[in-house]
């Protein structure tokens, strides 16, 4: 948004007809509304349920079923229905403060510009080449001193 408005904050108009809430928006409140009506409405008739004799605590017993699969299935349905399927609110005008003018963007170059001098200042033929250390000295063994040992003769042995 700042990129395309030349690094300015954009000013929002006012949306036509005042502020409408959008169909999507009064969907999810409708929801919210069911389910939390289920909140209050399914404990208060629980309880009347418990207190009725009869068949009026049948009917009690039936209307506490009905509003407790109604309000706390039909609530989050009619939220999920109202974010997927209903219009949002409509986008807003912005308009760029015509006392801001964008900068000129400069032509392309016609020659290319390197950021690395030229190859004659900087040439690779001066870096020597790194060292072979394997073949400067030979490792030692680990059996060297033992086999010099039946190299020398005894001379009291013979």
């Amino acid at each position: 948004m700042l990129l395309a408005n030349g690094g300015m904050l954009p000013h929002y108009l006012p949306l036509e007809g005042g502020q409408k809430v959008s169909p999507r928006k009064k969907g999810v409140k409708q929801g919210a509304m069911i389910f939390l009506l289920g909140v209050l409405l399914v404990p208060i008739l629980a309880t009347f349920t418990s207190f009725a004799p009869g068949r009026l605590g049948n009917m009690f017993e039936f209307f506490t079923v009905v509003s407790a699969l109604l309000c706390f299935t039909g609530g989050p349905l009619r939220m999920l229905f109202a974010a997927l399927f209903e219009e949002g609110a409509p986008t807003r005008q912005f308009v760029v403060p015509s006392s801001y003018a964008q900068p000129a963007i400069p032509p392309p170059q016609a020659a290319r510009v390197s950021a690395l001098p030229s190859a004659s200042i900087n040439p690779a033929g001066q870096w020597r080449p790194r060292p072979q250390t394997a073949e400067i000295l030979e490792p030692p063994s680990v059996t060297d001193h033992t086999t010099r040992l039946l190299d020398k003769s005894d001379p009291e042995g013979e």
